[in-house]
């Protein structure tokens, strides 16, 4: 009886999620954005958003919930029902980096979110006050070596401080790590000068960066930016290996019905394909598409767990 039960309850549900799967969607969906605005990961994600919502005939809205390292936007996710209709603007910092500095991370980052489309990969910049003293990336090593006091750096993802802590072991040069919520947060403090550095999406900055309110001192990237051509990279500054790339992604819980997420695979296929998507990444400085399906971004995502475990024990960063 007990069997008989078990199977009834298995075919109803069953029967009730291939009957939410057929009306998908018929209501607004949501992006849970772990970033503040002004970023360069929020203005993608609304920007894929808009198109997202054309090709799914349904409102597509973006909700920022910065704080704690991502974690507050992913836990949203992860407590809002598994129907589809709330997905996550993941990163390099809440997939990659968060599972290896965050002790007692209260979710999975492998088995509690489905992929369903790679978004962008972007350049960082590191950046200083157009009055800071250090014009170039090695004044501010020179300054951080001779240093009695850590130089402050500012971030807004975890990503970014182990890329800057990276460095730092690279260069022996000493920094103290000065974190926000997002990038309109941190930016005003990095103009006038109360802390010594930042790092931060260079399309963010962009403008910023041209109008003399903030000076590029390196970039991420392998080679130079073309809109930037002045600007060099770290590699070529002096630290060969230091080549960093942040990313962002979308996922759902994993919970999620497969016919669901069919849906939700296919239409960010075709949104990905877009003239107007590849334009803005051509316009975007340091930006290029990540078209990855689920299972060519779970791979990445993989790969990009092993290497950051690995740079963590490099650096010696343990779970806090």
């Amino acid at each position: 009886m007990k069997a008989l039960i078990a199977s009834l309850c298995l075919v109803i549900a069953s029967g009730w999620a291939i009957a939410q799967t057929r009306g998908f969607p018929d209501r607004s969906l949501r992006i849970i954005v772990h970033v503040g605005a002004g970023s360069g990961s929020d203005a993608a994600s609304r920007f894929v958003a808009e198109r997202l919502a054309r090709t799914l005939g349904q409102p597509v809205i973006v909700e920022n919930k910065p704080g704690a390292g991502g974690n507050i936007a992913v836990m949203a996710v992860r407590s809002a029902p598994a129907d589809g209709y709330t997905l996550l603007m993941t990163s390099i910092s809440t997939l990659s980096v968060n599972p290896i500095v965050m002790k007692d991370l209260p979710y999975d980052p492998v088995k509690d979110f489905k992929p369903i489309s790679g978004l962008i990969r972007t350049t960082s910049a590191i950046v200083v006050s157009p009055n800071s003293p250090y014009r170039s990336l090695q004044d501010l090593v020179t300054a951080g070596r001779k240093a009695t006091q850590p130089l402050q750096f500012a971030h807004y993802a975890p990503g970014y401080r182990l890329a800057v802590e990276w460095l730092a072991d690279l260069s022996g040069m000493k920094v103290s790590q000065v974190p926000y919520k997002g990038a309109s947060a941190m930016l005003p403090d990095v103009m006038e000068g109360r802390v010594d550095f930042a790092i931060t999406d260079l399309g963010g900055v962009e403008q910023l960066a041209k109008g003399g309110k903030l000076r590029l001192l390196a970039v991420s990237s392998e080679k130079r930016v073309a809109e930037f051509p002045e600007v060099p990279t770290v590699a070529e500054s002096g630290f060969a290996e230091w080549i960093n790339y942040p990313w962002t992604a979308l996922h759902v819980r994993s919970e999620t019905p497969d016919e669901v997420t069919a849906i939700l695979v296919e239409a960010m296929r075709k949104v990905m394909a877009l003239p107007e998507v590849e334009e803005y990444a051509r316009k975007t400085p340091g930006t290029a598409l990540m078209p990855y399906g689920p299972a060519e971004l779970r791979s990445y995502h993989t790969t990009e767990l092993q290497r950051f475990r690995a740079l963590a024990t490099k650096v010696g960063i343990r779970p806090e």
